[in-house]
C-alpha cells in the first residue's frame, strides 16, 4: 500500500502520526517486510505500507540569517517523538537562551522565538543549503537522524514564501501594504484583514524531485486537515501538482479542517474569508471541487473523490454526495494517538470505498 499525504502545520503532523499508526495496525511489517522495517524512533511499530508526505513550504522564511521551514520541522519532530506535545510545536525540553541574546542585539523578530534545539536544526539546514544542497536534499539528510516510518518531501525546492496583502490604512499596518505570512500569523494573529496571499516565485517553481511521482503512483492520496488556503492551497499551486492529482488513479480524499463551522486550530477562517470561502466543512469541500464533476463538465477542475466531515456536520453529507463527492462523517478531533489513528482509518476507508465505487 502506497499512501501519499499532502500536509502542513501542527494539524498535519498529528494527522500523519495517525496515518503512520493506522498503517502499522493494518499492514504490519512481517518477517518478509521491506529491508530496514524497524519501529520508528518514538516506538511506533513498522508497517509494510509506504507513506510519503508532501510538505507545505509556503510558511518558510529567512530569519536571523537562517532558513526556517516550520511545517517540515513540525512533522519531523512529531514523527521522531521529540516535539513539545503541550505547545504543539517546537522541541520538547526546549530552552531559549540564544533567542534572549538575539533580542539584546536587536536581531530577528522579538515576537518570534527560536528555541535553542530548534535553532540547531535551522543552523544545520542553512549550512547544508550554503554548501549547495537543495531543500529536498537537506530534508532527506535531516530525516537520517531519526527513524520516522514515513518519507517527508518539501513540495518544492523553490522559495515560495507567502506574503499577505493588507490595507496600509489599517491601524496595525504601520503604513505597509503587505506582511510576511509569519508576521501576519504569529505577531498579529491574523487580526489584520487579509486582502490576498502571494507566494513569491510560484510561477517559476517546480515540484521537488519525487513529489509528482508520489502522487501519481500512490494507491491512496489524502489531504490532511491543514489550512486549505496557505498550506494545502500552496502545495496545489505549485505548477504540475494539480495536474498530478488529476492524473493519479488513486482515490483522493480530504479531511475537513472545519468542525461545526469553526476552525480546528489556528486562524484558517481568516484565510478562507480572504478568498471568499465560508468557514464551513461543506464549503471547503466545494472549494477543492469533486473530480467526478469532470464526467459531466470536461472543463471542471475538481480535485477530490471523497471528503470526510465530523459527525457534527453529518447533515451536509447527502448534499456533497449529490455534488459528486464520496462523503462520510466520523469523529475528527485528534485528542491522542488512538483518535488520530481512527481518523486516518476513516479517511483510508472512504478512499477505498471511493475507489471501489461503494
Amino acid at each position: 500500500m502506497k499512501i501519499t499525504v499532502l500536509a502542513g502545520g501542527v494539524g498535519g503532523a498529528r494527522f500523519v502520526r495517525g496515518v503512520r499508526e493506522e498503517a502499522a495496525r493494518r499492514w504490519p511489517a512481517g518477517a518478509d517486510g521491506p529491508a530496514g522495517a524497524e519501529p520508528a524512533a518514538d516506538g511506533t511499530a513498522a508497517s509494510s505500507a509506504e507513506i510519503t508526505v508532501v510538505v507545505n513550504t509556503g510558511d518558510d522564511l529567512w530569519l536571523s540569517g537562517v532558513r526556517l521551514m516550520p511545517d517540515f520541522d513540525s512533522l519531523l519532530y512529531a514523527l521522531a517523538g521529540v516535539n513539545d506535545a503541550e505547545r504543539g510545536w517546537g522541541r520538547a525540553g526546549e530552552t531559549e537562551r540564544v533567542a534572549a541574546e538575539l533580542r539584546e542585539w536587536g536581531v530577528g523578530w522579538p515576537w518570534f522565538t527560536l528555541g535553542d534545539l530548534d535553532l540547531g536544526t535551522h543552523l544545520a539546514r542553512t549550512s547544508w543549503l550554503r554548501d549547495g544542497l537543495t531543500p529536498s536534499e537537506v530534508a532527506e539528510r535531516l530525516q537520517r537522524r531519526w527513524r520516522l516510518g514515513v518519507r517527508l518531501i518539501p513540495a518544492t525546492d523553490t522559495e515560495v514564501d507567502t506574503h499577505v496583502r493588507i490595507d496600509p490604512a489599517h491601524p496595525d499596518a504601520e503604513g505597509r501594504d503587505e506582511l510576511h505570512f509569519q508576521e501576519w500569523w504569529t505577531r498579529h494573529r491574523a487580526a489584520i484583514p487579509a486582502l490576498g496571499f502571494e507566494q513569491r516565485d510560484l510561477a517559476v517553481a517546480l515540484a521537488a524531485p519525487g513529489v509528482e511521482a508520489a502522487i501519481v503512483d500512490a494507491d491512496v492520496v489524502l489531504l490532511a486537515p491543514s489550512n486549505p488556503v496557505v498550506s494545502i492551497g500552496t502545495i496545489l499551486s505549485i505548477p504540475g501538482l494539480r495536474e498530478a492529482l488529476a492524473a493519479t488513479s488513486a482515490p483522493v480524499v480530504g479531511v475537513s479542517p472545519i468542525i461545526g463551522g469553526r476552525v480546528v486550530r489556528g486562524m484558517a477562517d481568516a484565510c478562507l474569508s480572504a478568498i471568499g470561502v465560508e468557514t464551513d466543512a461543506a464549503a471547503v469541500a466545494r472549494h477543492y471541487g469533486a473530480r467526478r464533476a469532470a464526467d459531466v463538465d470536461p472543463s471542471a477542475t475538481g480535485l477530490l473523490d471523497g471528503w470526510l466531515l465530523d459527525e457534527t456536520d453529518a447533515a451536509a453529507v447527502p448534499g456533497l454526495i449529490a455534488d459528486g463527492f464520496a462523503a462520510a462523517s466520523a469523529p475528527l478531533w485528534m485528542r491522542d494517538l488512538d483518535t488520530s489513528a481512527a481518523l486516518a482509518g476513516a479517511a483510508i476507508d472512504l478512499a477505498l470505498a471511493a475507489r471501489d465505487g461503494v
